[in-house]
């Protein structure tokens, strides 16, 4: 094993990004960068021209530096390569995150990428040995780690209140229809060029996005902190909701209405942890449904979930959650328990946008951990565990829902770290106060 990625890099005072992909990811992203002390963005790589304009022009309208450009389809090569940024922000396609963030930490950059990360057990592994062999680090961008329940979930759960947690759902479940069969023409935002991720769907089964329910609950439960994923089995519906789609929408004689799509439409997936943890977690896009992501821990005292949002634990063993339904006791659990870092930059982060704040929180964090030389609150071995998921439920469901071995990431690092703690940030040092909105999304 080379270089141990659970280290300190050295402090960035002013940390200057390059930014990859600037489709729907990348351009929240460029809504959030430039507002954040000590971050500059200072380039921009993507195929297309007009979207490099468009960004340039939301730099300029706020009195911004114009960032350095880098067009074409391998141009994330001389970016990475260019002395003039430290981090590269990945927002490309899924299948250039593991190229792009192998190249920026080959050329001494730290690596941010977009999720999911990597989709096989061999690419979670190049990158785990890439970030230890270069000394950088290599952090998935999981979101929702730094969502108000998820975080306060976090505070709960280090506080005892939940008890030994012993088991935790999480999913994915969101109405993805329209997305992914739409063309520029029928809706000029939000829609995947060349329909990359339906063509993906229609190759793979299993769960290819299961970080945002999983990611939390491994937090919550000291995964690759003291505790580890071992195994799983995964298991899922036929595809019917959106071959369904498709024929109802296009004439017979468009490819898409006869497009073949190996993906269920709903996946359920079981992890058993070394500490004897239960996890469950589900995909769904191709249904008509509400958006959740489930959010539920258990212990051996009590629970939280949310979709909505219930909270309750015992006073006495045995007495029972018998507030678990009262609105007012989860409105004052809430507040009461808030995360810090929601409750020092929660009102902020909403005003700014990107999913309900937790961007900008997340966005917030890791420019403070880099600008004052701390560890990452996601390293690359937790980046390689989530995402090691999604070959390996597809091989589990491929196989007649087999168990699937979970590798150790960390080859046995995992049993002598500490459990990650309740964070916050030095907003004098940061000056986040100073933080405001851009003042225009798009140029006219």
């Amino acid at each position: 094993m080379g270089q141990s990625l659970f280290f300190a890099a050295k402090p960035i005072e002013r940390i200057r990004v390059g930014i990859v992909g600037l489709g729907c990811r990348g351009d929240m992203a460029m809504d959030r960068l430039p507002i954040i002390p000590g971050v500059e963005v200072a380039a921009m790589c993507e195929i297309r021209p007009h979207l490099v304009a468009r960004q340039q022009d939301k730099l300029r309208q706020n009195g911004l530096r114009p960032a350095r450009e880098f067009v074409g389809p391998e141009a994330y090569r001389a970016m990475c390569e260019w002395d003039g940024i430290d981090v590269v922000y990945n927002c490309a396609p899924w299948g250039l995150h593991v190229p792009v963030a192998v190249c920026a930490m080959e050329n001494g950059k730290h690596a941010l990428v977009e999720v999911p990360a990597a989709f096989t057990v061999e690419d979670c592994w190049r990158l785990v040995e890439t970030a230890e062999r270069t000394g950088r680090h290599c952090m998935q961008l999981e979101n929702c780690c730094y969502g108000e329940i998820e975080l306060l979930a976090l505070n709960i759960a280090r506080k005892g209140m939940l008890g030994r947690i012993v088991h935790g759902e999480g999913a994915y479940l969101h109405d993805l229809r329209s997305y992914n069969y739409n063309s520029p023409e029928e809706d000029a935002s939000w829609h995947y060029r060349d329909y990359w991720r339906l063509h993906w769907n229609a190759a793979h089964k299993g769960n290819q996005y299961c970080t945002h329910g999983l990611g939390p609950i491994c937090q919550c439960m000291g995964v690759n902190r003291g505790d580890r994923l071992d195994y799983l089995v995964s298991l899922e519906s036929a595809q019917s909701g959106f071959e369904e789609y498709a024929k109802a929408k296009y004439p017979a004689d468009d490819w898409r209405a006869s497009e073949k799509v190996a993906m269920g439409d709903m996946n359920t997936t079981l992890v058993r942890t070394v500490g004897g943890r239960s996890i469950m977690i589900q995909h769904g896009i191709a249904t008509p449904r509400p958006y959740s992501r489930l959010n539920t821990l258990i212990g051996t005292r009590g629970i939280l979930t949310d979709y909505p949002f219930r909270v309750g634990w015992e006073d006495e063993p045995g007495k029972g959650v018998h507030t678990y339904f009262d609105d007012a006791r989860a409105a004052s659990v809430r507040e009461d328990f808030m995360h810090p870092l929601w409750r020092q930059a929660g009102k902020l982060a909403q005003e700014v946008g990107g999913h309900d704040g937790m961007d900008l929180i997340m966005d917030l964090r890791w420019a403070y951990c880099l600008q004052n030389g701390l560890p990452l609150d996601q390293d690359v071995y937790d980046l390689a565990a989530w995402c090691s998921l999604g070959e390996l439920t597809e091989k589990s469901v491929r196989e007649g829902s087999t168990p699937q071995k979970v590798p150790d990431f960390t080859r046995g690092a995992w049993e002598r770290r500490e459990l990650l703690g309740i964070e916050s940030l030095d907003l004098a040092r940061m000056d986040v106060a100073a933080i405001r909105p851009l003042a225009a999304k798009h140029a006219p």
